[in-house]
């Protein structure tokens, strides 16, 4: 009797791990037929703070991006930020800014020299298929604040060159060339300033892509009125589910869709769930910034000391993060209010971004996975993790090139 029931055992647990594995093939053949892009990480800032070697697999939370991990998620292209904090506008500040998004830019292509079998530097839309199709990676650059522009005009251009193919246009604080949405003084310019004006022509000229993750609401109108071309937020959620000024409210959904843009959902816990404002992981990271100053960083020392310190106590006070099924309820609403043409992903790893169930990019399959789960169909799905976004990608190289 005995036997039996051990032999039935076995039988059922043979079945129920081939089903499993079937099911795991069935998934990743789908998540690997479409081209996936993650639009925002900020990887570059591990190579100036500590030497970060991307070749080789590292474990989350400390890191959440290299090239094995892209590997195993299947993630064919991802933009590497090249992130600078906004200080105070004075000419000190503008050089160092200007210096440390060359040196991120540098550090980015000495690892991908280094790994070159592995991955390779992407300048246009097609690059993410044609490096895919060699069995790379295809890591393009974006700048993170255009705090580094210094209203120099030409210094867009001049980037461009680098290989930066869009330009988040404020960060944190109000800059040059617009006003941000989390600014506690207010507004400097009521939207975007004279020189942003400037900015967002050259940007269309060049064919670099204007990144409304940041900015003001008032500034994000602006650039919908004075852009020729679409334009996306590399970054954000949804603020009709988590109401955060960093996200955008369903209007700004829709004047972006009848923009033709799109909205990159940030896998940012704070931006997917309103934050425990309670918790201990909350408490120390308030408690950091007022240390650094809202991260207006005196020196390069101060600065990597701050990055080291927000890491240890994510890594001794973890958050209590939300989950891929809350990731995509923001998806759906943004399906819902205008179009599956109109979504993708933007993580934000690296830089704060990451959920309970998705560490780093080898969980990517997963949110495929919960989103064949809701019913999404194969050519959905290859929109939302990159077609609606080369389709913007394209049509500003387009009117570049008119």
């Amino acid at each position: 009797m005995n036997l039996t029931i051990n032999i039935l055992l076995s039988l059922t647990a043979f079945f129920f791990l081939s089903d499993s594995d079937s099911n795991n093939k069935s998934l990743m053949a789908i998540h690997n037929k479409a081209i996936t892009i993650d639009t925002h990480c900020d990887t570059p800032m591990k190579f100036v703070n500590n030497g970060f070697d991307i070749g080789i697999e590292h474990e989350a939370p400390s890191s959440r991006v290299d090239i094995p991990r892209m590997e195993k998620g299947g993630l064919d292209a991802i933009f590497f930020a090249v992130f600078t904090g906004q200080r105070p506008r004075t000419d000190e500040n503008y050089a160092k800014a200007y210096s440390l998004a060359h040196e991120m830019i540098d550090s980015t292509e000495v690892a991908l020299k280094r790994y070159s079998s592995k991955a390779e530097l992407a300048v246009n839309a097609e690059d993410a298929e044609v490096i895919s199709n060699k069995g790379k990676r295809a890591i393009y650059l974006g700048m993170e604040n255009g705090f580094p522009l210094n209203k120099d005009i030409k210094r867009v251009g001049e980037f461009y060159d680098r290989g930066i193919r869009y330009i988040t246009l404020s960060h944190s604080s109000n800059n040059d060339i617009c006003d941000s949405s989390t600014d506690k003084k207010g507004p400097d310019h009521n939207g975007v300033s004279e020189f942003g004006q400037e900015v967002i022509k050259e940007m269309n000229r060049l064919g670099m892509l204007i990144d409304v993750s940041h900015v003001s609401d008032k500034a994000f109108y602006d650039v919908i009125e004075q852009s020729k071309v679409p334009v996306f937020a590399s970054h954000s959620s949804v603020r009709a589910i988590c109401n955060h000024p960093r996200n955008m409210n369903d209007d700004m959904i829709k004047a972006l869709a009848k923009n033709g843009g799109v909205i990159q959902i940030c896998i940012l816990g704070a931006y997917i769930e309103e934050e425990d404002t309670t918790s201990i992981n909350y408490l120390k990271l308030e408690e950091l910034r007022r240390k650094y100053n809202d991260y207006n960083f005196k020196n390069e020392q101060e600065r990597k000391n701050a990055w080291a310190e927000w890491r240890q106590i994510n890594k001794d006070f973890p958050a209590e993060l939300p989950t891929i099924a809350q990731a995509v309820d923001h998806i759906d609403h943004v399906v819902d209010l205008v179009g599956v043409d109109y979504v993708g992903i933007g993580s934000d790893f690296d830089g704060g971004g990451g959920l309970a169930d998705c560490r780093d990019v080898s969980d990517f399959p997963l949110i495929t996975k919960e989103l064949l789960n809701r019913g999404y169909s194969h050519e959905e799905i290859y929109k939302i993790w990159g077609g609606n976004f080369l389709r913007v990608f394209r049509s500003v190289e387009e009117f570049a090139r008119r």
